[in-house]
């Protein structure tokens, strides 16, 4: 096919692919499905090889978040049947964390609910990011604590967070569609404060809410001009007790498509595929590791992901191989994790890294 050729060779020179480009690739048929995915996977072969980098969320605290995030278990007003608890101790945590690691995780990604962080609540993360890192030097740490204020993130960048995790979720234009307690403008606020901290920006998308095609190139189009150095595409669990429950919009196929056009359109960063994998990808779950070069390994924040050992499986069978802690994951053109190692050796962070 013309588009894909056309698509691989953007790709291979981090060219930005077209609007219509981006639409057709969603727009193929069942079909072309694998000459689709070979294209793409074409692309994440040439940036990051037959590497999977693991990485492991630890949930800090859990439930009774004060937003109306539809999708979400944990919303204002959730009936949704899923562990509630304030937050976890620092030595909890690492422990928590430490199961990861053990799995092979690079990166540990600790996760509290709620709009975002006191400034008590950045002193306790503080604390459990060093925990975690007087355990495990070579890990990886990623904050996810909703949207943050004004010197928040250079906080915890210097307790020796690498990176900050705060996704868009979906298109600007249906924002309101999905959560009335905060706006579109606010994530990406968040998201361009953790970049000007120096932490390496981790922004995705969530498909299956009901989106259009037009929406998903849009949220996907505005990651690409955020220019974050991971992108986790999440597709929608569709929880009893929440606005969404019962909404089934995804097959796997459609799911391998939404994959595709995120390489494409962001060849070079690293694509994870995040929350949801197991039930809408289902049995194609493999094809998807031609796509992506890195995904969560067991479970996620209220709900249960594939056995990590069955993941491990999933990775050899299907050619791939697990990414080490000593090997940077991100080309060398990119100056987000390539610098995580160098802070380990007591080197810091330039300004805008």
């Amino acid at each position: 096919m013309d588009l894909l050729d056309g698509l691989v060779e953007k790709g291979l020179r981090r060219e930005r692919p077209t609007r219509d480009e981006a639409l057709a690739v969603l727009a193929t048929s069942d079909e072309e499905l694998l000459d689709v995915v070979a294209a793409a996977g074409r692309v994440r072969r040439h940036w990051f090889g037959r590497r999977v980098k693991l990485n492991y969320l630890v949930n800090l605290k859990s439930g009774r978040c004060p937003e109306d995030c539809f999708y979400c278990s944990q919303r204002l007003g959730s009936e949704a049947d899923v562990l509630k608890y304030t937050w976890l101790k620092p030595a909890e945590a690492a422990e928590a964390a430490a199961a990861g690691v053990a799995g092979g995780a690079k990166r540990v990604c600790l996760v509290a609910s709620g709009r975002g962080p006191t400034d008590r609540d950045v002193e306790r993360v503080s604390r459990t990011i060093e925990a975690v890192r007087e355990q495990h030097p070579e890990v990886e740490v990623c904050a996810c604590l909703g949207l943050l204020s004004t010197g928040q993130a250079e906080r915890l960048r210097k307790a020796g967070a690498d990176a900050y995790n705060h996704n868009l979720n979906t298109s600007e234009a249906t924002y309101g569609d999905i959560c009335t307690t905060h706006e579109f403008s606010d994530r990406v606020a968040t998201v361009k404060e953790a970049q000007s901290a120096g932490l390496s920006a981790c922004s995705g998308l969530i498909a299956g809410m009901g989106e259009t095609d037009e929406d998903l190139v849009d949220v996907v189009f505005a990651l690409r001009d955020l220019d974050p150095d991971s992108v986790p595409v999440n597709f929608l669990i569709p929880f009893d007790g929440t606005p969404l429950a019962g909404t089934w919009h995804l097959t796997p196929r459609r799911a391998l498509r939404i994959l595709a056009m995120v390489r494409f359109v962001c060849p070079d960063v690293e694509v994870r595929l995040a929350g949801g994998r197991e039930v809408q990808l289902r049995s194609l779950q493999p094809l998807a590791l031609h796509l992506v070069n890195s995904i969560f390994l067991g479970d996620y924040l209220t709900s249960e992901g594939q056995a990590g050992q069955a993941d491990l499986e999933m990775i050899t069978d299907a050619g791939f191989e697990v990414e080490g802690a000593e090997t940077d994951t991100l080309p060398e053109h990119r100056d987000g994790l390539v610098t995580v190692r160098r802070r380990g050796a007591g080197t810091e962070l330039p300004p805008n890294a």
